[in-house]
């Protein structure tokens, strides 16, 4: 089976298995998902959401992140780790967003990776979630590692998993796939812990077909 065939059979169950994906940071307009997104580095969604929660009924343009002290935008953000950066990130963003686009996130990928804070993974999410566009996968610490464990790459570069991705998964189930990943990652593929036994694509995975070999192998052993 080839790499190509295998996506398709692994988007194929997670779509049954999930249906329509859909990104789990809550966020009512383009700037509070960008905002949210920034704050998502090294950070869980559940975290983030209860962070955002608060913070977007005093902060949400860039107008407004821009009058805020930077202390206080800190304050707001602390547990989500890292805050001094990313107040920085999202001042500074804030202030290129008002000053080029007139306050509007912009669509274009090379004007969203051009903003401060903003990388290849935070523009493909905001891409994929506000216009529906996608000009590669969004590698994120699931993707990532479930990308290695399934055997589609052996890397840790996120910018090669990202290509690699590309020529593997069909274009238009780049933003899916991705979403796929995630979702499977949080509720069976666990970092600390895989759920082998009752992954519904271990059969496709090398890790899987690895782990369910050696299960296998201990209970014949045990019977002998």
């Amino acid at each position: 089976m080839t790499k190509v065939e295998k996506a398709k059979k692994i988007i194929k169950i997670l779509n049954e298995k999930f249906g329509k994906p859909h990104c789990a940071l809550n966020y009512n307009t383009d700037f509070e998902l960008l905002v949210a997104v920034i704050l998502s580095a090294q950070c869980t969604d559940v975290r983030v959401n209860m962070v955002t929660e608060k913070m977007f009924k005093v902060v949400n343009t860039p107008e407004s992140v821009m009058d805020m002290p930077q202390k206080e935008l800190e304050n707001h953000i602390k547990s989500t780790g890292f805050f001094r950066n990313k107040a920085k990130n999202i001042k500074m963003c804030s202030k290129e967003l008002v000053e080029k686009y007139g306050g509007k996130v912009p669509s274009q990928m090379e004007n969203l990776i051009a903003l401060p804070g903003v990388g290849r993974k935070t523009a493909n999410v905001v891409r994929g979630e506000i216009w529906g566009l996608s000009d590669g996968v969004t590698v994120d610490t699931h993707v990532k590692r479930l990308s290695n464990l399934i055997g589609f790459v052996k890397e840790e570069n996120v910018e090669k998993i990202e290509r690699e991705l590309m020529k593997i998964v069909p274009k238009e189930r780049w933003i899916d796939f991705s979403h796929y990943l995630i979702l499977q990652g949080r509720d069976v593929c666990i970092a600390r812990r895989p759920k082998c036994c009752i992954c519904e694509i271990n059969h496709l995975c090398n890790y899987g077909r690895k782990t369910m070999r050696k299960i296998a192998e201990k209970k014949l052993n045990i019977s002998l």
